[in-house]
């Protein structure tokens, strides 16, 4: 085994396993042993279950050699990432130092349909503290590079995922977004990252089951092709009753969306989303990129998004948001011992400290007054795509930055001479966390520097058919494969 199986794509193999022409319990030996000579420079995996991977692996070949009834996933290996997902007796450090040995005994529901599917969980992902920001970096691990730059970062806050799939450490990845979270990531690490439509992966949080409200919270997939993210999502896309907003299942065919015809469809590009600065190098690239939909007969119409607030207001929304989400964190760890206010606060990293600050100032009316700022967002996408089927932008303002070597990597404070929040203000990703719509990074090429560039498509609320029909028909026409090919070969030295 080499890279042909580091990098076959999880359809396939999961094909192979059950013509037995591949064992479960090699290709997870494969991963182990690749992980462990890789991981290191990369940074990705951070806490890892191979025992646990391995006995599964030998549970999977015997199912597969009694003939059972087998799942979507059956022998698959799976990275999941370390921000509130729970499995027993393995740690949940969610990037956060005064949680560095904390454990739950319960199965994060996710987890749960993911190996109940037949997927094998190698480890858990590098994410920055509680994922506040869009770098993946933090006082337990460090940053996690892109594997395209081992000196810059992987993007946040799923970095370890997407590093690991597009470093062929993981066929498939799990991830979250709370602002950009799969999305920034699958840009920085030039892989396909698939935020579903709001409701569409259930949600679930306890004590408060409402979470996932301010801003949108939701769970995705991570993959290198846009089939094996609808692979996932046929597993971890359904109904289920204890979120309140989980949507009716049994509606969405992810699989067969992605052989769907889109000869005929609209797209609306903006290069800017009416708000952000964006460099040069970055706009270049998503711009050519926009000729394959044209190729492929969708009209593409350049637009302006009249969004009547600035981006400097709405990342500090994002920011004020967030804080309110942690300082629910903080109350709900001071009865567990881990005080993140008082005698742990000083462990924090200072960005995240921050937010609870923050957290502690706003008021109910700071609160509600933000829906007004929400509702400036919602309604101007509403707009164009009432008229187009999605909008296209560049998924990140910026290409990947370097990593800081202290814990505290940060992106850039000033676009093109415009003043941008550090945490957030250079994603064009958390507007769209506040809508709802499903969204998605799709590897749009190299700039002239060799790093990926990423394109973002937005697509309708509820139309996650569609979206995965237009990216899979981009991936076609613009195919990224061979990227993962030529990294290896650099790191092989051939």
């Amino acid at each position: 085994m080499g890279p042909e199986i580091a990098f076959m794509n999880a359809v396939e193999l999961g094909s192979r396993i059950r013509r037995r022409d591949l064992s479960p319990v090699e290709v997870v030996n494969f991963f182990l042993e690749r992980i462990n000579e890789r991981n290191p420079e990369i940074n990705a995996f951070v806490t890892m279950v191979s025992d646990e991977a391995v006995q599964r692996a030998k549970s999977a070949e015997s199912a597969l050699m009694s003939g059972e009834a087998l799942g979507p996933l059956h022998g698959i290996p799976v990275a999941i990432k370390d921000l509130f997902t729970f499995k027993p007796g393995v740690r949940a450090t969610s990037g956060s130092a005064p949680l560095k040995d904390y454990q739950l005994d319960m199965t994060s529901s996710y987890v749960s349909d993911i190996e109940g599917a037949g997927g094998i969980v190698l480890g858990l992902t590098n994410s920055p503290e509680f994922g506040h920001k869009g770098a993946t970096d933090n006082y337990i691990f460090g940053p996690t590079s892109t594997p395209f730059d081992l000196t810059r970062n992987a993007g946040g806050s799923s970095g370890g995922s997407a590093a690991a799939v597009a470093a062929g450490l993981a066929p498939l990845s799990q991830g979250s977004d709370g602002g950009g979270s799969i999305r920034i990531p699958a840009s920085f690490s030039g892989v396909y990252g698939y935020k579903p439509s709001y409701g569409r992966v259930p949600f679930i949080t306890r004590p408060n089951v409402f979470t996932s409200l301010n801003p949108f919270l939701f769970v995705g997939p991570i993959t290198r092709t846009v089939e094996d993210a609808a692979l996932l999502m046929t597993v971890i896309g359904k109904h289920d009753p204890r979120d309140p907003f989980s949507l009716p299942g049994g509606d969405v065919n992810y699989l067969e969306s992605t052989r769907k015809p889109v000869s005929g469809m609209k797209v609306a590009y903006s290069p800017d989303l009416g708000i952000f600065p964006v460099e040069e190098s970055v706009a270049k690239v998503v711009q050519k990129a926009t000729e394959a939909f044209k190729e492929l007969g969708v009209e593409v119409d350049e637009v302006e998004i009249k969004i009547d607030r600035s981006q400097q207001e709405l990342s500090g929304l994002w920011v004020r948001q967030m804080a309110m989400l942690h300082m629910e964190l903080a109350d709900m760890f001071k009865p567990q011992g881990i005080d993140l206010l008082g005698e742990h606060n000083s462990m924090l990293t200072p960005t995240f400290a921050k937010t609870l600050e923050i957290g502690q100032k706003m008021s109910a009316w700071d609160v509600r007054s933000g829906e007004f700022l929400r509702s400036s967002v919602y309604d101007p996408i509403q707009d164009i795509l009432d008229e187009y089927d999605f909008i296209v932008s560049p998924t990140l303002s910026v290409p990947p930055f370097k990593n800081a070597n202290d814990g505290n990597t940060l992106g850039p404070t000033e676009i093109n001479g415009e003043t941008v929040d550090p945490t957030i203000g250079w994603c064009m990703t958390y507007p769209i966390n506040y809508t709802g719509n499903p969204a998605a990074s799709i590897p749009a090429g190299l700039n002239a520097d060799g790093l990926p560039i990423g394109m973002q498509i937005i697509g309708r609320r509820h139309a996650d058919e569609d979206l995965l029909a237009i990216s899979a028909a981009f991936e076609r026409a613009r195919p990224w494969f061979q990227s993962y090919i030529e990294l290896e070969e650099k790191h092989n030295g051939s």
